[in-house]
């Protein structure tokens, strides 16, 4: 009898690559890899996961590859993971098509991907949106945002992970980062897209939805502007009930709007003056911690559900606890060379921490971006409490230390990110927790 094989499109360096690969297994599944380079993702050479390199680029060398494993394996579904390059999850709706296996609707998918198309479709349905303008150039870049008021969010049309995206406060940040922007590769095609938009103020909550079913909301801070790296998350969100209702109205109208409603959805918002306003409508599972933090509060596996869904089983969305979690991203505070990371092994044996990780070894140069790619490791606990979660969360984070050496100032490492207008401060080696908490 054939294998029952799970493909899973790329993977996820930290956080939940490992998970779907593992929750597969637990289904009876085996989980097969095509990634472009699967030496990317550490826990698929450390488990002995199979891994096939292939162009996931190229939509004919997926179905090439896909038709001939279908002639050793029964192919019981085909998902993964955006990441970095939303076109991933776009080539799973279009595999999905082709081998006539439950999936995303490929035309949808595509459609959110495209930050302006998202707005627009957002705009004509009558949803709460920041202020917006597209500009394709310094100047208009610069009249668009006169016409909406500083400070703005500059960010390309297409993109995740918050890579290229800047608050800008004055007109300085707005050339410096606008010139940052066309200079690099973060503008995709000939004719340059950027989204100048409204900065939309207010505590920060993303919504997870598995099809049309609003799971929970999780309460995310961010770090010191002018960047938007994540710091801290809680679930569940401290919200009246009727705050909850709002937020799960308006991201009920998101689906109809961009005609999602199939498998995981994570809508991201701010809650402003004017109440909730969509910052963005991600078509597919969050990231960690999210779907840990949900399973450790309410005992749904979203992971594990998503690949039920996605082999064509009934999912079981039923929660099964009523405990809070909440998570802490480890962030450096300025360049250099890391000297030593501690304390993990003792942060993961106190009670209630639920997951230590840690993204780098010592010796790995740190070169920040303003962007998902600063995070070096995050913890994660859980407990009956809000306030008894946030206790141990801290215990937890004061035993992490680690020590950078700031690189010469010789020009010896070139700064591959946008640029840092606050001075970073400088920590001598040798002191523990040398970072913000």
């Amino acid at each position: 009898m054939a294998t029952r094989a799970l493909i899973l499109l790329e993977g996820n360096t930290h956080g939940t690559g490992l998970l779907y690969v593992q929750a597969a297994q637990r289904l009876g599944l085996t989980p097969i890899t095509l990634s472009t380079e699967p030496s990317r993702y550490d826990y698929l050479a450390a488990e002995r996961y199979e891994a096939i390199r292939t162009d996931t680029d190229n939509l004919d060398a997926l179905i090439h590859e896909c038709s001939r494993l279908r002639a050793t394996h029964d192919i019981a579904g085909i998902t993964g993971f955006a990441g970095d390059d939303e076109s991933v999850y776009v080539a799973v709706g279009k595999l999905c098509r082709q081998f006539d296996l439950p999936g995303p609707n490929p035309a949808s998918i595509e459609r959110c991907c495209d930050k302006l198309t998202q707005r627009q479709l957002l705009a004509e349905a009558g949803i709460p949106i920041p202020t917006y303008r597209v500009a394709g150039n310094a100047t208009e870049v610069e009249s668009s945002a006169a016409e909406i008021g500083l400070p703005v969010v500059l960010k390309p049309a297409v993109g995740s992970g918050s890579i290229g995206v800047r608050l800008c406060r004055s007109v300085d940040e707005l050339a410096e980062h606008t010139t940052y922007l066309l200079g690099g590769k973060h503008i995709s095609g000939s004719s340059p897209r950027i989204l100048v938009e409204e900065f939309a103020q207010g505590p920060h909550y993303s919504a997870h939805i598995m099809g049309n079913e609003v799971i929970g909301i999780v309460a995310a801070d961010f770090g010191r502007p002018p960047h938007f790296v994540f710091r801290e998350f809680t679930f569940p969100a401290l919200l009246t009930a009727d705050e909850h209702a709002r937020i799960a109205d308006v991201s009920l109208s998101c689906l109809r709007a961009l005609d999602l409603g199939w498998g995981p959805t994570c809508i991201e918002f701010r809650w402003t003056k004017r109440g909730p306003v969509v910052i963005e409508v991600n078509p597919r599972l969050a990231g960690a911690p999210d779907p840990q933090m949900i399973q450790l509060a309410c005992g749904v596996d979203l992971i594990a559900e998503h690949i039920k869904l996605v082999i064509g089983e009934q999912w079981n969305l039923r929660r099964r606890r009523s405990h809070a979690a909440a998570a802490r991203i480890l962030v450096p505070d300025h360049d250099g060379t890391l000297d030593w990371i501690v304390g993990d092994s003792q942060a993961a044996a106190i009670p209630g921490v639920a997951e230590v990780e840690l993204y780098i070894q010592p010796k790995t140069p740190i070169v920040r971006k303003g962007d998902c790619r600063d995070c070096i490791g995050h913890v994660i606990a859980a407990s009956s409490s809000l306030a008894q979660t946030a206790g141990i969360l801290q215990r937890a984070v004061d035993l992490i230390g680690w020590s950078i050496t700031p690189f010469p100032a010789t020009g010896e490492q070139e700064q591959s990110g946008p640029p840092y207008l606050t001075a970073p401060s400088q920590v001598a080696p040798g002191n523990t927790n040398a970072h913000e908490s």
